[in-house]
């Protein structure tokens, strides 16, 4: 019998590493290291010397410098350097009665599976958290002890007071991304921007690849409120006293219709969209994504 990996069994689990671990599990089947692992290097960071290290990687001027040997440590240049963006904003606080988890969580447990299958692959990885603007900005790097630090972020990581403003966030990874990779987007997508193709064009350009994980409450899809009800803007605004039973009707042809623009915004500049509703079994979203990736080489074996 297959264990379910929803938000509500992984909250269950002590660590965000072992969350990661555990949807990632479920996902290897078929996905493997990245073909050209080892094909070139850069210098990452230093450790002391121990017997087995190769000396040609011994730091002799750290040595004339505090007498001890330290041996350079290097990084495997990888095929894929991604960036993952998660929204922090004050919507993704939202958390409907009948869900296990808040919005913000299961996309910290969305990013923290991503960045440990990445990392597993042999790939890069980085973590930008963001509001109004952006927040934390790790780097994308290959190495465990980054992924740890990316885990560590994302086991903190609290919702932020104020609303999403995804195309100054985006503009800052086009700024300092140094080369094409894969941007993942994990958000609700309550942007004041009306157009996603505006935001999504800005990738584009700098010839990115792009997957938006549309994080959504059960709530949002369902609208399953009886009786008057009073509504708040998420992203701030009004309050409406309505009755949920004359509004659902308009309100699902409305989200059906921000869905669908988010779906044909992402076909139009090729890339990957995933509907990510607060009961979705993790690994097969994840698992779905890899294979599209795999299909669009990005993740070939």
């Amino acid at each position: 019998m297959t264990t379910r990996l929803d938000a509500q069994a992984l909250s269950r689990l002590g660590s965000m590493v072992l969350r990661a671990r555990t949807v990632v599990e479920g996902v290897l089947t078929g996905i493997h290291r990245s073909p050209n692992r080892g094909a070139s290097v850069e210098f990452s960071e230093h450790k002391e010397y121990a017997p087995g290290d190769e000396l040609k990687h011994v730091d002799w001027r750290a040595f004339g410098r505090i007498d001890k040997y330290y041996v350079k440590q290097f990084e495997q240049e990888t095929n894929l350097r991604a960036t993952i963006l998660l929204d922090v904003s004050r919507s993704m606080a939202y958390r409907g009665a009948r869900s296990p988890v808040t919005k913000l969580e299961l996309g910290t447990y969305l990013a923290a599976s991503l960045a440990y299958l990445l990392v597993h692959q042999g790939d890069a990885v980085g973590l930008v958290t963001f509001a109004d603007r952006a927040l934390e900005y790790l780097p994308p790097r290959a190495r465990p002890a980054h992924l740890h630090a990316i885990l560590e972020t994302l086991e903190r990581v609290r919702a932020h007071d104020s609303r999403t403003d995804l195309a100054a966030v985006l503009g800052r990874v086009v700024d300092t991304a140094p080369r094409r990779g894969l941007v993942i987007v994990v958000s609700d997508l309550f942007d004041f921007e009306p157009d996603p193709r505006v935001l999504l064009r800005q990738l584009e350009r700098a010839k990115h690849d792009v997957a938006v994980m549309h994080v959504v409450d059960e709530d949002e899809i369902l609208l399953p409120f009886e009786g008057p009800t009073v509504f708040e803007g998420l992203e701030g605004g009004a309050r409406l006293l309505v009755d949920p039973a004359e509004l659902r009707r308009r309100y699902a042809a409305e989200m059906e219709a921000f869905i669908q623009r988010w779906r044909d915004a992402c076909l139009e500049v090729d890339a990957d969209y995933q509907l990510v509703p607060t009961d979705a079994s993790l690994d097969r979203v994840l698992g779905e994504l890899a294979r599209r990736r795999i299909r669009g080489s990005m993740w070939a074996s």
